[in-house]
């Protein structure tokens, strides 16, 4: 019994870090986190459609072209479905800082002159 209340604890910690780190109230939290549970099942979902009008049998080709096209359509999914549930504005900056960490044009702080000096 102590460690389901250890579980438990562990899990509303860990519920707190990300309200805290994403600055929501608890009730935006909820719908933040069925934003994405619900976007990621339509994207699988919606993948598995897509990958049966392909001729390609399942085996790791199949697999590696499902990947390929759940990760493309995540994002959309995730938006669509953040609509409803008035998480746009979230899920539109989320995505946004996602792509830009991916794309490795983050933004330059400072004064490059600065860094050109000190790195010399």
């Amino acid at each position: 019994m102590l460690l389901f209340y250890q579980k438990i604890n562990s899990h509303l910690r860990m519920f707190q870090q990300l309200q805290n780190k994403w600055k929501v109230s608890a009730g935006r939290l909820l719908l933040i986190i069925a934003t994405f549970a619900i976007g990621g099942s339509l994207c699988g979902y919606l993948g598995r459609k897509l990958m049966g009008f392909t001729s390609v049998d399942k085996g790791i080709i199949w697999v590696l072209l499902y990947v390929l096209v759940v990760t493309v359509l995540w994002p959309f999914c995730v938006l669509l479905i953040s609509l409803p549930l008035g998480q746009f504005a979230f899920f539109k900056a989320y995505l946004k800082k996602m792509f830009v960490r991916m794309s490795g044009k983050q933004k330059m702080t400072g004064n490059l002159k600065e860094k050109k000096i000190n790195s010399l």
